[in-house]
């Protein structure tokens, strides 16, 4: 018999870990296969909330943000490809980080619809994957479409500003819980794991909550 597990994601799409972790939670998942019943729920984190609509350059962005030299900077991007790879995540040449509201309030109605994961992974590979402008509402329609979601309500959701509220009241949540980078793994709203680990300690770590030894 299954064991029911909730498991709350709280991430940002601007952040290439939490496309790691989130593949490597899928895999740990799939190798527990039947004994677990997991129930994804993904929530907004945002990295840069003032970044411009027109987005930065990386090589800026993370200069400034962490004192971090362009050799520095395409060390950690080669290892975070390689993290991928082994956790069958793609990453793509990707040169400017961009604004991710409005794509978290694209997530929160997506919820709603039931394809919030889908769409999720979605935006993560156009952003990491392809190097797209998840700012830009042709893009976040774009992924909408391609997890089959409706499009015109998707446009709608977008145009009217639609769960700004829902989006940042998620975000203080989270943040008065002590959340403070991501991505960042509840599980059963008890057992906290953070960071973008392998699929091997995901598992390890499921095993001994469903088991009671947590």
């Amino acid at each position: 018999m299954s064991r029911t597990l909730e498991i709350d994601f709280v991430s940002d799409i601007a952040c290439p870990w939490c496309a790691v972790g989130l593949s490597s939670l899928q895999r740990a998942l799939e190798r527990l296969g039947d004994t677990v019943d997991a129930r994804i729920t993904l929530h907004p984190f945002e990295l840069n909330p003032d970044m411009s609509p027109q987005g930065e350059r990386i090589v800026d962005y993370l200069g400034r943000k962490y004192g971090r030299t362009p050799e520095q900077i395409a060390e950690t991007q080669a290892t975070i490809r390689e993290r991928g790879a082994r956790e069958g995540f793609a990453f793509g040449e990707r040169n400017w980080v961009y604004n991710t509201f409005d794509a978290h309030r694209l997530l929160h109605w997506a919820r709603i619809e039931g394809k919030q994961l889908p769409l999720k992974l979605a935006l993560l590979r156009a952003y990491h994957g392809e190097g797209k402008d998840t700012s830009d509402p042709d893009v976040l329609i774009d992924a909408a479409r391609s997890v089959g979601l409706d499009v015109a309500e998707a446009r709608t959701v977008l145009e009217s500003g639609a769960y700004a509220d829902e989006v940042r009241a998620e975000e203080r949540e989270f943040q008065q819980l002590g959340i403070q980078s991501v991505p960042a793994i509840i599980f059963d709203r008890k057992y906290l794991v953070s960071g973008g680990q392998p699929s091997e300690a995901f598992e390890e770590a499921i095993r001994k909550i469903i088991g009671g030894n947590a």
